[in-house]
């Protein structure tokens, strides 16, 4: 049987319809035949979009071209309250300076350097698992809040700050439709964006508090007492073109955005790879004697035993990719497929749809992580995977989330068994993140 898929909308519906469903889930607001279409036009009375889904387009939006095709401001309205100007939402040189900064942070060996904390976090995450049902979502949301608190503020999650702020993004999660009314009608910069008074409060709660962590952050790296990690490094880090650093605001800005990049995008892939475990025992058992193998104490160069787990990990990202969808802006005419697209058109390019691409994928709806280990998976893997995104804007953290998927999937797997609940299928939506509507819950139940 397969995984649980959104119901799609029906073929015709009218514009105001439209815009109800793609506020309430956006994976449900679309018609079936975008799993086979290679581009599909969509009209309203202010612009046109284009969903994408051949893979060298995508290469052309995303790796050949990728300065032609900015990300849309469109999407970023919804999300400014919390993300500011973030290098999540910029374009242009602010963009290219973000990452001239951001980018060292992330390179290979400081992943090493950060592996211990990552561990202590699945550690952790697997000691407070207890016996029984259980709603997972809340479980892997603590467990990745945890990593980001270790890595970036060298926190656990029990630190004051940390668990405010957690607490408070739940609260902002539930409030923030991924899309706001601006997404739809074009307005001027001066009128109000109708944000929810609870998505302001939260969002103004949050970067108060993740203000606070930075500007003690600020205070020790002035003494010399800062620890080396990763706002460390990025609040050190001086662009090399300008000698700059990051003031304290833009840092705010860029701890918000990994937050979210972070916190968000990993609790949701994890959630749903324990799920598809849960429903899939044989291959539960094999991460399992993966993650005996791995051990208690494991080193960084003991991910390589995880290699099945990563694929897991992969193929929950296949089917669930945490953002479902990406908005970029033609700068200019475009002709894609033999069809003229105007300058200022919506490109949309849909991992959800892209990874279950009935043209591109055996078997687009299953699991079946041994998938990658063919010629054809391998294939797909290079041309219709992006759930980091692809090319320059490729998602910062893409190496990180490839490290803590498998190892918190490891750690919490050498304690726990997990069994599907049967009458709760979870049913899959996208908010901010693709989560469950009414949570993933499992069975947990301990190992001899």
């Amino acid at each position: 049987m397969h995984p649980p898929k959104p119901a799609s909308r029906p073929e015709k519906t009218s514009l105001w319809r439209y815009v109800k469903l793609f506020r309430d889930d956006i994976l449900s607001a679309q018609p079936a035949k975008l799993y086979r279409a290679k581009m599909a036009e969509f009209k309203t009375p202010f612009f046109r979009s284009y969903l994408v889904n051949q893979p060298d387009l995508i290469d052309l939006v995303l790796k050949e071209r990728p300065m032609d095709f900015p990300k849309s401001n469109r999407i970023s309205e919804g999300l400014r309250p919390l993300l500011g100007n973030s290098v999540f939402l910029t374009n242009g040189e602010t963009w290219q300076r973000q990452r001239r900064i951001i980018d060292p942070a992330f390179e290979g060996g400081r992943l090493r350097d950060t592996f211990p904390a990552m561990v202590a976090a699945g550690q952790a995450a697997a000691t407070r698992l207890a016996d029984g049902v259980q709603e997972i979502e809340a479980q892997t949301s603590h467990a990745a809040a945890d990593v980001i608190f270790r890595t970036l503020f060298s926190i656990p999650i029990e630190h004051e700050i940390a668990a405010q702020v957690f607490s408070e993004f739940r609260d902002y999660q539930r409030t923030q439709p991924i899309l706001n009314i601006a997404a739809f009608v074009p307005l001027p910069k001066w009128m109000p964006r109708f944000h929810k008074k609870q998505t302001r409060v939260a969002a103004r709660s949050i970067r108060a508090l993740i203000t606070q962590l930075t500007e003690q952050r600020m205070e020790q790296i002035r003494a010399g007492t800062a620890p080396d990690d990763l706002a460390t490094k990025i609040m050190t880090t001086k662009d090399p073109q300008t000698g700059e650093t990051f003031t304290t605001q833009e840092m705010v800005d860029q701890v918000a955005i990994f937050f979210l990049a972070g916190h968000e995008t990993s609790a949701s892939a994890l959630a749903w790879a324990l799920y598809l475990l849960a429903t899939h025992p044989e291959a539960q058992a094999r991460c399992a004697e993966e993650a005996a193998d791995f051990g208690t104490d494991p080193q960084f160069a003991d991910m390589s035993k995880l290699r099945f787990t990563r694929d897991v990990f992969r193929e929950a990202l296949r089917l669930y990719p945490p953002v479902p969808m990406m908005v970029r802006e033609a700068t200019q005419p475009e002709h894609f497929r033999n069809r003229d697209v105007p300058k200022g058109s919506q490109i949309v390019l849909s991992p959800w749809h892209v990874h279950r691409h009935e043209l591109l994928w055996d078997n687009p709806d299953g699991f079946d992580p041994d998938r990658y280990a063919t010629p054809e998976g391998k294939e797909c893997l290079r041309h219709a995977f992006i759930p980091f995104s692809a090319g320059s804007r490729v998602c910062t953290g893409a190496g990180f989330a490839m490290v803590e998927g498998p190892l918190l999937l490891a750690t919490v797997l050498q304690k726990w068994r997990f069994d599907p609940v049967a009458d709760k299928v979870p049913d899959p939506v996208a908010h901010l993140t693709v989560r469950a509507r009414d949570g993933i819950w499992l069975q947990a139940i301990a190992r001899e």
